[in-house]
């Protein structure tokens, strides 16, 4: 029988803060193939995390199909707009979410990683925010435009340059994208339609220097509208699931663990030929190009 094995692998997700994300499904996942997982949560929330951790508010979540629980090697405080802790600014590391914390810049984080375990074997960036999120683009400041982008888009490319020199030749990069990079979803805004569509095309430019340079395959997931505390948090998200219903040719809610399942193929040995690939898991609603209403021949029922 055909399977994912993943036994032996390493991988690092970064941007797992809860149980509700496309992160912890992808770790799930992951385990279930028998990775061992490490994790870099965004440091303003860490305590949180590791606290609802450590005290069993994720227990649930946690289980896995053969009766075991998901467990994290280790946890890292991670803050991926900063790539050495001398970018970091004076009035963040003295900010009190910040202040117990010393290493968390992205070459610190994998410098930690390299000495706690040497090297790895796959990396997902599971990354996005944008200050600025409700604005319409036009309304949205210089300042909020390129927060969106470095937080969401030039974070994977500070990730797999950092991590790639430790990585096991023949593994591979994951990271997460939107249609809203191809298509114009209102009330998407604050810059991040347009993070979605530089991470999509530097996922390609990624595939190529990264396969030559370490032997790495690099490819996206376009996930559908699910709901996530972060999709909750702009607001709109009941009216995408509701218009996802009416109009993908699968019509049902997404479940996480259809996207996990997915990126763990992308992520296994299974995929060893696909590299810069942009993978629509959105029960097909990508295809479609007009209002499945009755006038326009949606089918009955």
């Amino acid at each position: 029988m055909l399977q994912i094995d993943l036994r032996g692998k390493k991988a690092f997700i970064a941007g797992i803060g809860d149980d509700h994300g496309f992160g912890w499904a992808i770790a799930k996942a992951l385990a279930e193939a028998g990775a061992e997982i490490l994790v870099g949560t965004w440091a303003p929330v860490l305590k949180i995390f590791t606290t609802s951790l450590a005290n069993g508010k994720f227990d649930e979540s946690r289980k896995l199909s053969n009766g075991g629980m998901l467990q994290f090697l280790k946890i890292y405080p991670i803050d991926a707009l900063f790539d050495q802790m001398s970018d970091v600014p004076e009035e963040v590391r003295t900010n009190k979410r910040y202040a117990e914390l010393s290493q968390y810049a992205v070459a610190d984080v994998v410098k930690e990683v390299e000495k706690d375990f040497g090297k790895i074997d796959i990396l997902v960036h599971s990354l996005a925010n944008a200050p600025e999120v409700t604005k319409p683009l036009l309304e949205t400041s210089r300042k909020g435009y390129l927060s969106a982008l470095s937080s969401s888009s030039y974070s994977f490319i500070s990730l797999l340059s950092h991590f790639g020199p430790i990585m096991n030749a023949g593994g591979s990069a994951l990271t997460l994208s939107y249609i809203a990079s191809e298509r114009v979803i209102p009330g998407y805004g604050g810059g991040m339609s347009s993070a979605k569509a530089a991470l999509e095309s530097d996922t390609r430019t990624l595939a190529w220097e990264a396969g030559r340079k370490w032997a790495l395959r690099v490819n996206a997931i376009s996930a559908g509208p699910y709901r996530s505390r972060a999709a909750k948090a702009i607001g709109m998200i009941d009216h995408m699931i509701d218009y996802s219903l009416a109009n993908a040719p699968l019509a049902k809610e997404l479940d996480g663990e259809e996207v996990a399942k997915a990126a763990a193929f992308l992520l296994s040995p299974l995929a060893s030929a696909i590299t810069g690939e942009v993978l629509f898991v959105d029960n097909g609603l990508h295809v479609m190009g007009l209002s499945a209403t009755p006038k326009n021949g949606a089918a009955p029922g």
